[in-house]
């Protein structure tokens, strides 16, 4: 079982409040950077740190005449203070205090997003060694195609699962940067010495060159890997949705008691947790456009990226840390119909096993394009006047003057095409 951190939700992590706290956070370490290189009195930041507050409310009074966030806030801190306030915000600019307070917070989010990744990819491998020799029809193109197994559905979404994974650390690394370089990113009114101190104080590193801002193609790989990850959630929920339709019914979200399909119609059981993800994914892909949009500035910067970035990154985060929960949730509690995939496997009277006939023949010698138009001539005729693939075949002279009744036997036989699962999984779990 994935141990689960004891961390802040993520929500709160994108409350008003938290967001001030880190603010407050950013600054009092930049002030302990600057007492580090003794530029300012010491005992300044443990001043700062002990009186230090703010009020939300206040510092939205005090934004209707600033108009002016940073400022407000400052402004607000500072009513706190003594003599020692006038260090807050030494030397630096609004962006360093805002990015390096965004580093920290999708820092957190990225952590909280990797644990709940580890959680689905452990109920994934559980339940693909449940199924992995639960034997269903494949499907190219919605059609059917040949046998496969359950199992082996679930450890391929395991595997793509676990390279969202590896994506979602290299993007936490890609965004813990912080940086405290003043207006320009040129360091002319504070050292590098402090931007270095002070970032490590937040365990951040620093960037290695900025303009006024984080450079944003930091968030748009970010936003991207969330991207990506919420289409791999939608193929998922995509899956699960055709399973659960009538005419298919192999596997089904789990239906409370008391839970209502619809107003008006009392049989029905929708995909509805599924068809939520299926939507979400939608909101997370065109929030992950924005991002990369943002990545082209005017010069040093220009602030059209912060309007929708407000909007963009928690709403990001909050809804992928809310689509892992509920897909781990579906797939917890995926309600499989073994007898129906059994029973749909059967549902073409044996074409699936036309590639196996196929190839049987050119096994023993028969020139391949002619096996495939005498085996299609069958499949089709089977396919169309609702006969056993079988039978066609076993009546079919050029077929029978190359195999044997114990040759086509074993063509039909489902086992044949899943004999290498366990090989599969090994390379996939191992």
């Amino acid at each position: 079982m994935i141990e689960r951190y004891a961390r802040e939700p993520m929500n709160s992590i994108w409350s008003e409040e938290s967001k001030f706290k880190r603010w407050l956070k950013v600054e009092i370490a930049v002030v302990k950077a600057w007492e580090k290189i003794s530029a300012i009195p010491e005992g300044t930041a443990s001043e700062i740190e002990k009186k230090a507050s703010f009020n939300i409310d206040r510092i939205k009074e005090i934004e209707k005449t600033t108009r002016h966030d940073v400022v407000a806030f400052l402004q607000n801190v500072k009513e706190h203070l003594g003599k020692e306030g006038e260090y807050l915000h030494f030397g630096i600019t609004s962006s360093d205090t805002i990015d390096t307070a965004m580093a920290l917070a999708l820092k957190q989010s990225a952590e909280i997003i990797i644990d709940d990744i580890k959680m689905v990819l452990e109920t994934l491998k559980k339940r693909a060694f449940e199924f992995k020799d639960t034997i269903m029809i494949g499907r190219s193109h919605g059609i059917h195609g040949e046998p496969i197994t359950f199992g082996f559905v679930l450890a391929l979404w395991y595997e793509e699962m676990s390279r969202n994974l590896e994506r979602m650390q290299k993007a936490k690394e890609t965004i813990s940067y912080g940086k405290i370089s003043g207006s320009m990113g040129t360091f002319a009114n504070v050292p590098i010495e402090v931007e270095e101190a002070a970032c490590k104080l937040l365990d951040l590193k620093p960037a290695k060159i900025s303009s006024q801002i984080i450079q944003r193609d930091r968030y748009a790989e970010y936003m991207s890997t969330l991207a990506v990850m919420a289409s791999t959630i939608d193929k998922i929920a995509t899956q699960i949705r055709h399973y659960q339709r009538t005419e298919v019914r192999e596997a089904e979200e789990f239906f409370h008691k008391g839970q209502k399909g619809s107003s008006s119609m009392p049989h029905k059981r929708n995909p509805v947790l599924s068809e939520n993800l299926c939507g979400l994914a939608r909101l997370i892909r065109g929030n992950a456009l924005v991002a990369l949009e943002n990545v082209a500035l005017w010069h040093e910067r220009d602030i059209s990226h912060s309007s929708n970035e407000r909007i963009i990154l928690p709403d990001s985060n909050i809804a992928i840390d809310f689509m892992l929960n509920r897909l781990n949730n579906i797939l917890s509690n995926l309600v499989v119909y073994r007898e129906n995939m059994l029973k749909n496997l059967n549902l073409t009277n044996g074409v699936i096993y036309s590639q196996r006939i196929m190839l049987m023949l050119v096994e023993k010698g028969a020139e391949k394009n002619r096996s495939y138009e005498i085996v299609q001539k069958n499949a089709m005729k089977s396919w169309e006047n609702n006969i056993s693939f079988k039978d066609l075949v076993l009546h079919d002279e050029y077929i029978m003057s190359i195999l044997t009744k114990d040759d086509i036997d074993n063509c039909f036989d489902p086992g044949y095409y899943v004999r290498r699962i366990d090989g599969i999984f090994k390379r996939v779990f191992d």
